[in-house]
Order: structure tokens, then C-alpha cells, then sequence
């Protein structure tokens, strides 16, 4: 094991001296103390990136925070922790740089601060704005048409969620796309895209380094528990996103209008994806009020519990719209859910929802390093 670890704390060279941020500074100090350590290599995919390295500048550790799952097992692994001189935090760190990476690469950075911080409120407040709207939207009630486009015409709805979906997925291109070029991304192949997409789809790095899982929610004692919330909610999501398709089709393409019967494919998809998304997010809410937040982004706290929120009543209101509405209670309960669901599109930029797309492009970038180890 290197001397660095024993003796004083590492000398950085002229070149590292004062570049970044204060949290690129403190992650890279970090980083080269594991880095000389390396008991923790198995871990998950950021130490064996790190190993690749003898200094790290700030597109580097910028890329090995986006890398990060925060399952923390190398905290409690560490010897360099407080009350250790180095007083080591790596989870902590790197969620700090992953944090400002969002906010850097987001536009406009001011609005994402503003949800990190205030998260839980920003989205009561603008679930209740967008309800308000929907209500009085409702009150002009169309023509014509069946089911919940009795209530909200099928024209408002329309308009809303291409314009709630089109703009975020802008905004979340423009900051991946800059987070590409800062980290160095290349030219990508079908063999990195499938690496990536497989680490990706079955959560790897939540399995830690001997497939035991997280310290997320029990200090030192390994669980799966975390992985099993997340694939719940992704693959939740997924199945949604599947529904809301292929209703989309078959209200376009075939000219099948909704309501749909319980054994249409939007309902087949949809009815399992919002239970899976509803119980994986309550898990989500409760391991997130568990953990230490020390070990992770302060600063974040209020988004995350936000996204998990939105994520959690979106589907569950979902259900309860399509199991429990009357004639009586249909229009406010679709006011509710729609509220929700526009207010986590909305936000989507700006909260959780960006470690979605800027992990897997983390996850893309150390495909390509990982060919050339």
C-alpha cells in the first residue's frame, strides 16, 4: 500500500492546486487517497475507473461522481473516516459534485438549485397550481367525448403533456449532451451502448462488489432492499411509458379512442407498471427518511424526497383514478393525478430525474475507458 496513506495528507500538484470548485477540490482530494489505498476496488464501477488514473482533473471527477450510486459500502469499509486526520466521506463527496454537475449542465442552473433545496414545497406548490388550471380547465367541459375526455378535453390534454414532455426532454439532451463533452465522451459503438444499457437495466453497482447489495438504510449491514425499490420504480416506469405508447398508437394510428377495457394493452401495461412505481417509490420515501444523510448531498435532501413523492402519488393516484372514480368524484381525482404527473415532468430537469439520463451516460463513458483497460 502506498506511504501517501500512512504520512501526511498527499501533496497535489501545482496543476490540481486550485482547480474546480470547492466540491471537485474535496472529491479529488479524496479520490487520490483511495486511489493510493484501493482496498475498496471491487466495490462498484467507480474504483476500477479511478485505478485508471494518477491525477484526476475536473471532467474526471465530474465522470466517477456521476458513476456513484451513494450504496455507501465504501464508507463503512474505509479506515480513513472520522475521526482518521483524512476524514474520509467519499459518498458524501462525490454527491456533492454530482449535485453541481446537474445544476452546471441544466439550464437555467438557478432553477435547479432552487428545487434541490426546497424540493418537497416547490412541487406541493406547483401540483396545486397545475390542479387549479386543470380545474378551471374543466369547468369549460367539451362537447363530446367518453371517460376522462368528458371531463378535460382530449385537445387541452394533448397540448399539455407534448408540451410538459417535449421541453424537459430538450432540457435534459442540452445538459447531457454538454456533461458528454466535459467528461471527454467519444465516439460510441453498439458494443459500449449494450454494456452500458445492461449495467443500466439490471442496477449493478446496487449489488455492490460480492452482488450483497447496499449499506443505504442499515449503516454496515448489507441489503438489497434499495436495488429492489429502484427496479420497482424502473421498471414501473417503463411499463407506463409503454402504456401511455401504445394508447397513443391506438388512438392515432388505428383510430381506437380511449376509454379502454380492463384487457386493452394500455391498461395491461399500465395497471402493473403504476403498482410496481407505487410500491417502489413508498419503499424509496422510507429508505430515504432511514439513511444518514450525512453520507450524502445535504443540499439535495428536499429534491430527492420530492421526486420520490411525485413518482409515489403520481402512480398511486393513477390507480385510485382508474379502481375508485365515480361520476361524482372522476373530475377532481383526474384533476389530482394529472397535477401530479405534469409537476414531476416539469421538474423532471431540475430534481432527481436527471441522474436517469446523466447516469447511463456515465455509464457509457466508462464502457468505452473499460475497452481500453
Amino acid at each position: 500500500m502506498s506511504t501517501e496513506v500512512f504520512g501526511a495528507r498527499p501533496e497535489r500538484s501545482p496543476a490540481q492546486s486550485g482547480v474546480g470548485s470547492p466540491a471537485i477540490r474535496e472529491a479529488r482530494r479524496q479520490l487520490e487517497i483511495c486511489n493510493a489505498c484501493r482496498y475498496c476496488e471491487g466495490y462498484c464501477s467507480v474504483f476500477p475507473a479511478m485505478t485508471l488514473h494518477r491525477v484526476f482533473p475536473d471532467g474526471e471527477v465530474t465522470q466517477l461522481a456521476n458513476l456513484c450510486h451513494n450504496c455507501r459500502g465504501c464508507y463503512f469499509a474505509c479506515q480513513y473516516v472520522e475521526p482518521h486526520e483524512f476524514g474520509l466521506n467519499l459518498p458524501a463527496a462525490l454527491a456533492d459534485v454530482r449535485l453541481e454537475s446537474w445544476e452546471r449542465f441544466i439550464w437555467p442552473s438557478g432553477l435547479a438549485s432552487i428545487f434541490q433545496k426546497s424540493g418537497v414545497a416547490v412541487a406541493a406548490v406547483l401540483v396545486a397550481a397545475i390542479g387549479f388550471m386543470l380545474f378551471i380547465a374543466g369547468t369549460l367541459r367539451p362537447a363530446s367525448g367518453e371517460g376522462f375526455y368528458a371531463v378535460i378535453s382530449h385537445s387541452v390534454m394533448a397540448g399539455l403533456f407534448t408540451a410538459a414532455t417535449v421541453l424537459p426532454l430538450a432540457v435534459l439532451s442540452v445538459g447531457v449532451w454538454r456533461y458528454w463533452r466535459h467528461v471527454g465522451g467519444e465516439r460510441l459503438t453498439l458494443g459500449h451502448v449494450r454494456d452500458a444499457l445492461a449495467d443500466a437495466g439490471m442496477l449493478r453497482n446496487l449489488s455492490g462488489g460480492a452482488a450483497r447489495g447496499c449499506n443505504y438504510e442499515k449503516d454496515d449491514h448489507f441489503t438489497m432492499v434499495r436495488r429492489w425499490a429502484h427496479q420497482a420504480v424502473m421498471w414501473g416506469f417503463v411499463l407506463c411509458f409503454a402504456s401511455t405508447t401504445s394508447g397513443t398508437v391506438l388512438h392515432y394510428g388505428l383510430g381506437l379512442e380511449a376509454p379502454y377495457g380492463p384487457l386493452a394493452l394500455p391498461k395491461l401495461l399500465g395497471v402493473p407498471g403504476g403498482v410496481a412505481m407505487t410500491i417502489g417509490g413508498g419503499w424509496l420515501i422510507l429508505l430515504k427518511l432511514r439513511a444518514d444523510r450525512a453520507l450524502g448531498a445535504r443540499a439535495a435532501w428536499g429534491g430527492e424526497m420530492a421526486f420520490a413523492l411525485l413518482l409515489a402519488a403520481a402512480a398511486m393516484t393513477g390507480l385510485v383514478l382508474y379502481w375508485g372514480a365515480t361520476p361524482a368524484t372522476v373530475r377532481p381525482l383526474l384533476v389530482v393525478h394529472l397535477g401530479t404527473v405534469l409537476a414531476l415532468y416539469l421538474t423532471a430537469p431540475y430534481g432527481k430525474m436527471a441522474h436517469v439520463p446523466f447516469r447511463l451516460a456515465a455509464l457509457l463513458r466508462d464502457a468505452q475507458t473499460r475497452t481500453r483497460r
